[in-house]
């Protein structure tokens, strides 16, 4: 059921592992069938190593599992919850990558410093709230996606495809699995980048609007003039929208 879906989860699940974002077993991605309403994820504390297709958990998107004998991933429920709240994304990606988990700890938004963060994100990468302790027992995992999505309002999702929960690490997605893996690459680089410009120059601000919106328009929109599109030159004023001051 659902081959060509499982193989796409499982090779993005992969790719964790290929671009140094998990180690061990610190990690999983889904991806969603919108039309059939059925998710692929990877199994719980299953090393990638021995992972096949085959072993990934299909699951409806009320939650109930549909094929495979496997325990699905412990996050499945803020995957789930995510998929519910954003209804343009078709994959989502969890792990917990060094420097975007440090800005999690610390409870700190990462800024947009320069271009290469503007290619990507609209504007910072926004961190959560903690979670309350009631939220935690009663349902800590379908809670975290809640707090994901309460920061979210507002925002649109795939301008800004990743956020950091507080005390605990990034999420990513985008329209399928591997798009949401990819996030997860920029996104640890993007924080790398931060730290590294913070230790150079403490004193630095973020990125002016106007390079911001130049920046994020020439790869993203209709309008876009990255690679081969074409199109007429958008004018670098006609996204810039306020900054989070979290």
């Amino acid at each position: 059921m659902l081959a060509d879906l499982r193989e796409q989860v499982w090779q993005a699940n992969f790719d964790l592992v290929k671009y140094g974002l998990v180690i061990l077993t610190f990690g999983n991605v889904s991806g969603l069938d919108r039309k059939k309403g059925i998710m692929a994820i990877k199994p719980s504390g299953i090393p990638y190593s021995r992972m096949n297709p085959t072993d990934l958990v299909l699951i409806d998107l009320e939650g109930k599992v549909v094929e495979g004998k496997l325990n699905p991933s412990s996050d499945t429920s803020t995957h789930l919850a995510l998929y519910r709240a954003f209804p343009d994304i078709g994959g989502v990606s969890h792990a917990h990558s060094e420097y975007a988990t440090a800005f999690a700890q610390a409870c700190r938004e990462i800024p947009c410093l320069g271009t290469t963060h503007a290619d990507h994100f609209n504007g910072p990468v926004p961190v959560t709230r903690h979670l309350t302790l009631v939220e935690v027992r009663d349902d800590y995992e379908a809670n975290t996606g809640k707090v994901i999505a309460e920061r979210f309002a507002g925002l649109k999702p795939l301008e800004t495809p990743s956020v950091l929960v507080a005390g605990h690490g990034p999420f990513s997605w985008g329209g399928s699995a591997g798009e949401a893996v990819k996030n997860s690459l920029v996104l640890e680089k993007i924080a790398k980048m931060a730290i590294l410009t913070g230790l150079v120059n403490p004193k630095i601000e973020s990125l002016p609007d106007h390079l911001l919106a130049k920046h994020y328009l020439r790869k993203h929109g209709p309008q876009a003039t990255y690679g081969q599109a074409k199109g007429p030159a958008p004018r670098p004023d006609s996204l810039v929208r306020k900054r989070s001051h979290r």
